[in-house]
């Protein structure tokens, strides 16, 4: 696609590729949108469960002196399967013409990757199956993100945005609070949250009446390879990449090493442990998140406006990590965790609409998407070793947050340059 391209064209397009692919009702679309919204909020389940409170209480457990290091390890060396995964899995996706196996599939071996994190009781056996778990949850994150390109209008993609969006509040609560309950039997916990996940997968795939298209012809290694990578020399797309990078960055260098924050740096009240804490602050930040989620996607559709709610959002987000530094404090935290809340839920849900009108073309959709959820995975490669090194040589985890802040305020300023959407 080429730079001069309007927003228009690109709605056109997304319109024309939407009514081809998927002919469904008013009503239908409602039910599908619902469904993405369960699968979604599964999705961060299990994400926001086993990464915030039962993987750092496994490492904790199983190496307390190297804690630090070890989570970092794990979750770099983690990440690396989830980058690359998810635009593959997309592009098979996009290739055979379905996406209901992709999301069936992953969703059950995420069932039984957790079942295998559950049972493990050395370090290296906990870095592999983490790294087995991001690699099927990625396969299902992939085609389960490529349905609102594929199904959803340019007109509507705020609205779904937003109510997929939702995940991220209400998974990540139901998550934490799972994980929060069963920290003492931790197996438990991996087995309930892989389950939410198996089920909202199968749900999707039998209930979501995925029209039929024809699988794409065959096409030569090198040329896959050579295109892979290719929606990045769109200037629109590149540029939404790099926010969501920079953003994504600084919150997992902060929000990845919560449980040792509230261990370490914060004064909590007396009686309250690091892992009830997080109970309490992950709801905060949720139930801002939900609402900024819904507001955000829904006054962007009415406004026509991506790039001021994305930009402002990631610059308050980045502003909000002062907070802990001149406040560590549990009221700190907690108005730290509502404003973050706030930012990050409006920015997931119109970025993610913006991003869909900034595809190079539609019929790569899954394969596309899936190199922006690089951006997503990929820092998460990077943070984990970032964040133990600023811990450890740049001022403790006050220079964590300010570098974290330092990060998505950049993240801000990368929205900027994008020109075919307002």
């Amino acid at each position: 696609m080429s730079d001069q391209f309007s927003s228009q064209t690109l709605d056109h397009r997304a319109r024309t590729a939407t009514d081809e692919r998927a002919p469904i009702q008013q009503g239908g679309r409602g039910g599908l949108m619902a469904l993405l919204a369960l699968a979604n909020t599964s999705m961060f389940a299990l994400y926001l469960g086993v990464g915030s409170v039962l993987l750092p209480t496994l490492v904790s457990h199983l190496d307390p002196a190297h804690k630090v290091a070890v989570l970092g390890l794990i979750g770099g060396v983690s990440a690396v399967f989830a980058t690359v995964l998810n635009p593959v899995a997309g592009a098979l996706s996009d290739r055979s013409g379905r996406r209901g196996p992709w999301i069936a599939g992953g969703a059950v071996a995420s069932l039984a990757a957790m079942a295998f994190l559950g049972s493990v009781d050395t370090v290296l056996l906990a870095g592999i199956a983490w790294c087995l778990a991001q690699a099927t949850m990625n396969v299902y994150q992939a085609a389960t993100t490529a349905v609102v390109p594929d199904r959803i209008p340019a007109e509507r993609r705020g609205t779904a945005s937003a109510l997929v969006g939702l995940g991220l509040p209400i998974g990540g609560t139901v998550g934490v609070l799972v994980a929060s309950a069963t920290v003492g039997t931790p197996r438990t916990g991996f087995l309930v949250l892989g389950a939410i996940v198996a089920v909202a997968g199968l749900l999707l795939t039998a209930l979501g009446r995925e029209p039929r298209r024809a699988p794409r012809p065959p096409v030569p290694l090198r040329h896959q390879v050579a295109t892979f990578l290719s929606a990045l020399a769109t200037h629109d797309f590149r540029w939404a990449f790099i926010g969501r990078a920079l953003l994504v960055l600084g919150y997992f260098s902060v929000m990845g090493y919560q449980l040792y924050i509230l261990s370490d740096h914060v004064r909590l009240p007396a009686g309250l442990t690091p892992p009830a804490a997080v109970a309490i602050l992950t709801p905060v930040s949720m139930a801002a998140m939900t609402v900024s989620t819904v507001v955000g996607g829904v006054l962007s559709d009415r406004w026509n406006r991506r790039k001021l709610f994305v930009g402002a959002s990631a610059a308050l987000s980045g502003l909000v990590m002062v907070i802990p530094v001149v406040s560590p404090t549990w009221t700190g935290m907690l108005v730290f965790s509502a404003l973050n809340g706030l930012a990050f839920g409006c920015f997931m849900a119109v970025d993610t609409a913006l991003v869909t009108l900034v595809l190079p073309r539609s019929e790569d959709a899954a394969r596309d998407m899936g190199v922006l959820n690089i951006a997503g995975a990929g820092p998460q490669i990077v943070a984990p070793f970032v964040a133990s090194q600023v811990i450890a040589h740049l001022g403790g985890y006050s220079g964590l947050f300010l570098v974290g802040g330092a990060l998505s305020v950049l993240g801000a300023l990368a929205i900027a340059p994008i020109r075919t959407v307002r």
